[in-house]
């Protein structure tokens, strides 16, 4: 009796001392641990980003740059922080929805070690072909696949990217036999397309539009359910008769899985006041075609699920590991 009774004390007292420390929150600077190198496009908006987020929470938000494994050392520093809210998660979709599917023994699990906060940005693909190609849609490009299988080569920016999958993706679900060739990052993929070592390619808009502009390559859909602000006129993946096609790169914030909800609502509603103003959504325009994108966090926790979903059943195909 007199341990239960000392039990039921300590807990009472926890509570108040957590429910104040989350009505608190914050009284000290917040590290943003990004993945990416400094001086990226993502690095870029993340300082941006900070100042403002600054403002409003009313403390220091420093950057704190951990690239390197794919993602995977600066998400397992956020799985292994504690859960406050002074260490916040910038992740990106395939170290959240791919990496966990090809590398073997990581020390963290993306969908039980993480509470999402919400969406960021996300960025649009577009399916481009050389401008000799005799293909003027997507319709196009699936008979003259089909006509002539394993003839007609792809670029990436290697095996696993996002463009790989993207690719992969399409030929799964066009049924169709077209050939990776992978290079080391986006620009070599598009270097290599305007070259004709290949013959198609997803790109990003930011790497694709101004060859697009000079006709040396000809866009014929885009990847995401949406049609691109850029190219309004373009028809999706969708649209184009690849049913349910949607692939996108995406951005958002995370923190450890035991962190009060009051202080994720708080991060929550301090990025949407930041995501939202006009001179945040005009700097990501102008990093490759960023979009402002928020969610809830039930919202980012669904959209983890389901790509996560998607991916292992092209995987199972692909058999694509990292180790």
């Amino acid at each position: 009796m007199k341990l239960y009774l000392s039990l039921v004390i300590q807990l009472l007292l926890f509570i108040p001392f957590s429910f104040a420390q989350s009505n608190e929150y914050p009284t000290k600077p917040i590290r943003l641990v990004l993945p990416f190198p400094a001086g990226g496009g993502t690095d870029n908006l993340a300082r941006i980003m900070a100042p403002k987020m600054q403002q409003i929470l009313g403390q220091p938000v420093i950057v704190d740059n951990r690239p390197g494994a794919s993602g995977n050392i600066a998400t397992e520093a956020v799985a292994k922080a504690n859960p406050d809210g002074y260490t916040i998660l910038m992740g990106y979709n395939t170290a959240l929805t791919f990496n966990p599917l090809i590398f073997q023994g990581l020390t963290f699990d993306v969908q039980k070690d993480f509470k999402p906060v919400t969406l960021l940005a996300t960025a649009k693909y577009l399916l481009v072909v050389t401008s000799n190609l005799p293909v003027k849609n997507v319709k196009d490009l699936v008979a003259l696949a089909k006509e002539k299988p394993g003839q007609l080569n792809y670029s990436s920016a290697g095996n696993g990217s996002t463009l790989h999958l993207a690719a992969e993706l399409f030929k799964n679900r066009a049924g169709v036999d077209i050939v990776h060739i992978p290079y080391k990052g986006g620009s070599p993929a598009t270097l290599g397309l305007l070259s004709g070592e290949v013959q198609l390619s997803f790109g990003s808009v930011a790497s694709v539009m101004p060859h697009i502009k000079t006709g040396k390559i000809r866009a014929i859909a885009v990847t995401s359910l949406t049609r691109s602000n850029v190219l309004p006129d373009l028809p999706t993946m969708n649209e184009s008769g690849i049913s349910g096609y949607n692939v996108t790169s995406w951005y958002g914030l995370l923190v450890p899985k035991n962190t009060p909800d009051s202080i994720v609502s708080r991060i929550s509603n301090a990025a949407h006041e930041v995501i939202q103003s006009p001179e945040i959504k005009e700097a990501m325009a102008k990093q490759g075609g960023l979009e402002a994108t928020i969610s809830s966090p039930s919202e980012f926790e669904e959209l983890i699920k389901s790509e996560t979903n998607m991916w292992k059943d092209l995987n199972k195909q692909l058999k694509i590991t990292a180790n």
